[in-house]
């Protein structure tokens, strides 16, 4: 807003805003329009920001997403696993037998609550035979008998081509690949590219979906592989839909939320479902006294990838809420953004 007083124009798919000769309007996709009526709670804020509230309507039928990881690993379906930042084959055609949820992290410790003799699990590991996949909460396990970059325990797997860091190996013949690092397709499909951060944000928003419908569990911390906390995550909503839009600006300086799939240009740029989170860095010991809170509470969940995965989520993280209003980037200290998926 230059000045007030500010004209505002509703219909069923266009919002046109007027102030000082300077017009600036947001075109809806197909399938969502407006409910012109609802509109309330309009005020205006320091730093020209403008707030009203609106009520969306969507046809039926919301966007898809943007890649399911448990659609596409099923039994008795043979799929090909490919490293997602190059597209290089990490895993030839494979055809699993079984596909299946590994328990949570502290599942020993559950058993021996709840036993009246000595824990029959306690040397016992959850490891994949030859025809298994098993999933965690953010990676899953292969049987390497086949593979060719067999090595030792606890070592890091790396991407032969592009040399990032897929996983590591459990066992001698036991690797685990991160989920935001490997992406499966159907064998009969060829590889279909996925940018970086539109992925990631895709993975993770989906972990925090499935964990908190399961576990009722809403605050996370990300861990890399090394051991560090890089970020604390809280999940606010998981039915949100975006829409974004660069309206009739000429302006071309506006970081879009999947910046590396689409260009800037007039009208709207797409609708997307999301997850609204809160969230605080931790790198450079920032926020340590409340990382140090969140782990020692048995309400936080930990995620963990790869630390340079951490990196780049935190930079998606970052861009996000500097592409909001001043008005909306902060939450009782706190930082807002919404990750798509």
């Amino acid at each position: 807003l230059r000045s007030l007083p500010a004209d505002i124009s509703l219909a069923p798919a266009r919002l046109e805003l007027r102030s000082a000769g300077a017009c600036g309007a947001l075109e809806l996709p197909p399938g969502l329009s407006l409910a012109p009526a609802s509109c309330r709670g309009l005020r205006s804020l320091p730093g020209g920001a403008l707030h009203l509230r609106l009520r969306l309507r969507e046809a039926p039928g919301g966007a898809e997403l943007v890649y399911n990881l448990r659609e596409s690993l099923k039994p008795q379906k043979n799929c090909i696993f490919y490293c997602q930042s190059c597209g290089d084959v990490i895993v030839k055609e494979r055809k699993f037998l079984r596909v299946l949820p590994l328990p949570s992290e502290n599942w020993s410790a559950l058993v021996e609550e709840w036993c009246c003799h000595p824990n029959p699990f306690a040397k016992s590991t959850l490891h994949p035979q030859r025809d298994d996949c098993f999933l965690g909460d953010t990676f899953f396990l292969l049987n390497s008998e086949n593979e060719s970059h067999k090595s030792k325990e606890n070592t890091r797997v790396f991407c032969k081509r592009c040399k990032t860091m897929l996983g590591e190996t459990i066992s001698s013949d036991t690797i685990k690949y991160y989920v935001t690092e490997v992406i499966i397709q159907p064998s009969e499909e060829s590889f279909s590219t996925i940018p970086r951060s539109q992925f990631v944000q895709s993975m993770v928003a989906q972990c925090l979906m499935e964990l908190s419908s399961a576990k009722s569990t809403f605050r996370f911390t990300i861990k890399g592989d090394d051991g560090k906390i890089y970020i604390l995550i809280w999940l606010l909503n998981s039915d949100t839909l975006l829409v974004e839009s660069l309206g009739s600006s000429s302006s071309h300086n506006v970081f879009t939320l999947f910046e590396d799939t689409f260009l800037p240009n007039s009208g709207a740029v797409g609708t997307w479902n999301a997850v609204k989170v809160l969230y605080q860095p931790c790198i450079k010991s920032r926020n340590k006294e409340l990382a140090d809170a969140w782990e020692d509470d048995f309400g936080v969940h930990p995620l963990k990838f790869p630390s340079e995965t951490c990196l780049e989520l935190l930079l998606i993280l970052g861009l996000s809420t500097t592409s909001l209003p001043p008005s909306l980037q902060c939450m009782n200290s706190f930082q807002v953004r919404s990750s798509c998926y």
